[in-house]
């Protein structure tokens, strides 16, 4: 069965010493640099452009937002980690609010987003060290896809993904043009949906 996106609603923001809600059937993460386009994705994903508070300015995302999707999984938006004017002592705090996060144990899977105009940043090479240290499966998504080619995006990708370190692959998508959405809503399904409840009157 195709997979969809029919319901999202904002739950809750949790910062440091705030407790995480109620863990549902499933959750998964959003996470990348600021201003990668974390936000503008879970909007495009949920066909709301005011679900995810977006914003020009980098760092917009400073707590950890939780997204109830289907009435089944959460999806949420982590701080964007690498904002270069911030203050040392509240890049700290976000840092440990992140592996604090990614330490807990809830999340089941992650989409970390890297620009597709640009080789990986020290940042994102030490967040995709948390994500293999703490053993959480991800997927890797190329964002801002529309600023290339379309010739040029697959690669693109790829080459985002090898500069990375990881296996060479990674979805391009573009918020813009809704290109990638598929792929990544197919992507997600198989990631939810074992993990749903079964509906009333079918066998598991």
């Amino acid at each position: 069965m195709e997979f969809r996106i029919k319901k999202a609603e904002f739950v809750t923001s949790v910062g440091q010493g705030s407790r995480f809600p109620e863990p549902l059937s499933s959750e998964i993460a959003m996470v990348g640099k600021s201003n990668v386009g974390k936000s503008s994705l879970i909007n495009s994903l949920c066909n709301n452009g005011k679900l995810a508070k977006t914003s020009q300015k980098p760092g917009k995302t400073r707590l950890i937002n939780f997204f109830k999707v289907n009435d089944d999984f959460y999806l949420v938006d982590l701080p964007g980690y690498g904002f270069a004017s911030a203050p040392k002592s509240e890049k700290q705090k976000w840092g440990e609010l992140i592996e604090g996060y990614l330490a807990s144990g809830r999340v089941k899977h992650i989409y970390m987003l890297l620009d597709i105009r640009h080789d990986p940043t020290d940042d994102d090479r030490q967040m995709f060290s948390y994500i293999i240290y703490y053993a959480i499966p991800y997927t890797l998504v190329a964002t801002k896809a529309d600023k290339l080619a379309r010739s040029k995006r697959r690669q693109a990708a790829i080459a985002c993904a090898k500069a990375l370190g990881a296996p060479p692959y990674a979805i391009a998508y573009s918020t813009e043009t809704g290109d990638g959405k598929e792929e990544l809503l197919k992507n997600m399904g198989g990631i939810v949906v074992p993990y749903a409840e079964p509906e009333a009157g079918t066998e598991e």
